[in-house]
């Protein structure tokens, strides 16, 4: 299973999601946010109950990513051209961490914050957990 916990009043991760929906041809992921029960019981069961908001998390069956290696490894499953952006994994984990880092610290001044969690669309509504 292919699993993409995210900040649900995150502008950015909400674009983010809308994003790997559009380019997920062969429908493998489904999301939680990280407030919703789903993501709370999800986050406890792979041990990061106290897991920060300001990261993603992607859970690949047993493997559970953070930061850039989320971002990354998701790349991997996405349609062309998308796909090459898992090239980034070559640059040593804490460049790319710095970079991902400074952006999450950022992301609410830059991007906006919703007051709750997006309600997908009665379409999208099986891609949510």
């Amino acid at each position: 299973m292919h699993i993409i916990l995210f900040d649900g009043v995150c502008n950015l991760c909400n674009s983010a999601v809308q994003f790997v929906i559009k380019r997920d041809k062969k429908g493998i992921f489904k999301f939680a946010s990280l407030q919703s029960q789903a993501g709370k019981e999800l986050l406890s069961r792979i041990g990061l109950r106290d897991h920060p908001l300001r990261s993603f998390v992607y859970i690949q069956g047993d493997k559970v990513y953070t930061r850039s290696d989320a971002a990354l490894r998701v790349a991997q499953h996405l349609s062309f051209p998308t796909r090459l952006l898992a090239a980034f994994l070559i640059v040593p984990r804490f460049i790319r961490n710095f970079c991902y880092d400074a952006i999450a610290r950022n992301r609410y001044r830059i991007f906006g914050k919703r007051a709750e969690c997006m309600m997908p669309t009665p379409e999208l509504k099986q891609k949510f957990l």
